[in-house]
């Protein structure tokens, strides 16, 4: 084996990393859209923030688990889990701008 094959990688912990930032990401997004809806649809938009947050919490706790575990397997679940909540926010602020923005 080669020095460069015995070396370790930082791949685990750029993948944990970039977990946490779509986290944060998802949150800031949340918490944008809501205070751009909010003159819209008024305090109701904060349901959106509040999805966001249960999104991005689930996602980090997802993330560190996977991290500490190093034999857990790569899976899809954490994607879906992460588009699944996308959806979810968009969902909600579109049924938002739609049921109550008129």
């Amino acid at each position: 084996m080669s020095a460069a094959q015995d070396a370790p990688t930082l791949a685990a912990e750029r993948t944990h990393l970039a977990w946490r930032r779509t986290a944060l990401g998802i949150l800031g997004g949340g918490l944008a859209a809501a205070h751009l809806l909010q003159e819209f649809v008024g305090a109701a938009a904060w349901s959106i923030a509040a999805t966001a947050l249960v999104v991005s919490v689930a996602l980090t706790v997802v993330s560190h688990r996977r991290h500490a575990d190093d034999g857990v397997p790569p899976g899809g679940r954490l994607v879906a889990a992460s588009a699944l909540g996308m959806v979810v926010v968009g969902a909600a602020a579109l049924a938002l701008v739609v049921l109550h923005g008129r």
